[in-house]
């Protein structure tokens, strides 16, 4: 399954300049992510319109492939937000994933392109998951039990990440069965990348897996940064070919047993 990547804002005018160009023809969904009690300038109860809005450009489905409600400023506006975006969502969206199991660590930083100086705008990044950094649970996480499976997450795993075991368990516990997650292009050119990303999905493979291809390395982009546009651009398509072919169910005869993957 291939997904466009999640778009936010939620832009209909996007989506059909992007149909205009033909780049639907080649999906079969579309995504959209959404914010509106942490960073988007809309309000919680126009999830539907939204919906309905990229609805009107095309007939595929909608994906709601990153969601989440921080609890910087209190857990208790989490549990309420994870509540009613359910209201909002379930049936109305093909499929949703929430953003995330769990809180971002304070030491590794932010990758995002809100900035300290913008006070709260970044540091709600630390607050989006469901267990606290220690791995304690908020009051949002029983909550979300009530959702699953028809709800999934979304988590991203750091290079060697020592939650990922964790992590399966707590997903299991949830009864979750989708998950979006990540392979970064910029962690290849590490020292023994693909033993990380066989460890994680091997680990991930009881899971339907949405996978992002991310992250520029800052020496292959035409700026120094995770978000730049490639140099080359045929060398990130090897790299999502790359992982295509080694974990998606074409690969069945791979050493490592393939998994569900679709590229977001």
């Amino acid at each position: 399954t291939k997904i466009l990547g999640g778009i936010s804002p939620i832009d209909a005018d996007f989506m059909a300049l992007m149909k205009q160009y033909g780049a639907l023809d080649h999906v079969d969904a579309v995504a959209v992510h959404g914010f509106p009690l942490d960073w988007n300038l809309w309000q919680i109860q126009e999830w539907p319109q939204k919906i309905a809005e990229i609805s009107t450009v095309t007939d595929l489905p909608v994906w709601v492939s990153e969601v989440g409600v921080s609890s910087f400023g209190a857990e208790e506006v989490q549990l309420w937000g994870l509540r009613r975006t359910a209201e909002l969502l379930l049936g109305n969206a093909s499929r949703i994933q929430w953003y995330s199991l769990y809180d971002l660590p304070r030491e590794w930083g932010a990758t995002t392109r809100h900035r300290e100086a913008e006070g709260s705008s970044y540091y709600r990044h630390f607050y989006m998951g469901l267990l606290r950094e220690d791995g304690t649970p908020k009051p949002a996480l029983e909550e979300f039990l009530r959702y699953t499976p028809e709800m999934g997450l979304v988590q991203w795993f750091h290079f060697e990440d020592p939650r990922l075991d964790d992590a399966v368990a707590w997903m299991k516990r949830l009864g979750v069965t989708n998950l979006r997650t990540g392979l970064s292009w910029a962690d290849s050119f590490r020292p023994n990348a693909l033993d990380w990303y066989d460890r994680q999905m091997e680990a991930l493979a009881d899971f339907d897996v949405t996978i992002t291809f991310c992250f520029t390395p800052e020496h292959r982009g035409v700026m120094p940064h995770h978000t730049s546009p490639p140099l080359v651009p045929e060398e990130f398509a090897e790299f999502c070919a790359t992982m295509t072919r080694r974990y998606a169910p074409a690969m069945a005869a791979s050493p490592v047993r393939a998994v569900r993957a679709s590229a977001a």
